[in-house]
């Protein structure tokens, strides 16, 4: 049964990761942007981090320009941003696409996992899948959804 950590990504700094590093752990995947009305919360995520990485929370952002072109910037930009204007610590990869035939083969997985409205198709930016310590998708939430909202599951998966 494939898993979360069978995947392998690029890192925000070029560096591959394997994604098995997070077995264990309780991981928050999210597709973001730097210019979208949802960018906000890149502050909940970041607080969701610290608040639960003791407890075995690790929040990935995947940076992604397929909805409006919402991600123009490159890595460095996308990294500067996101220390800068919202502090973020956690992990952040290289910008990929969610959707279509060059989807990066872990959103691929995601989604065939844990549909959506839209079916498997990814809505919008900050649509984000919480995933169990045995690398299994637990929930799905709308780009809607803010952080704090999935708290609760995140206690819960914990």
């Amino acid at each position: 049964m494939t898993t979360l950590h069978d995947f392998r990504a690029t890192a925000i700094n070029g560096t591959d990761t394997d994604l098995s590093a997070y077995a264990g752990k309780v991981v928050l995947v999210v597709n973001t942007a730097s210019e979208c009305g949802f960018t906000g919360q890149y502050q909940g995520l970041q607080e969701l981090h610290e608040a639960y990485a003791d407890r075995g929370l690790v929040v990935l952002g995947f940076p992604c320009d397929q909805f409006g072109g919402q991600e123009p910037g490159d890595e460095a930009a996308i990294s500067d941003f996101c220390e800068g204007r919202f502090g973020v610590t956690f992990p952040m990869f290289a910008k990929i696409d969610v959707n279509g035939p060059d989807a990066h083969p872990l959103w691929a997985w995601l989604k065939d996992s844990k549909g959506g409205l839209l079916g498997s198709k990814i809505k919008w930016n900050f649509t984000k899948y919480l995933v169990g310590r045995d690398g299994q998708v637990i929930g799905r939430y709308s780009p809607t959804t803010e952080p704090a909202k999935i708290a609760k599951d995140i206690e819960k998966a914990l």
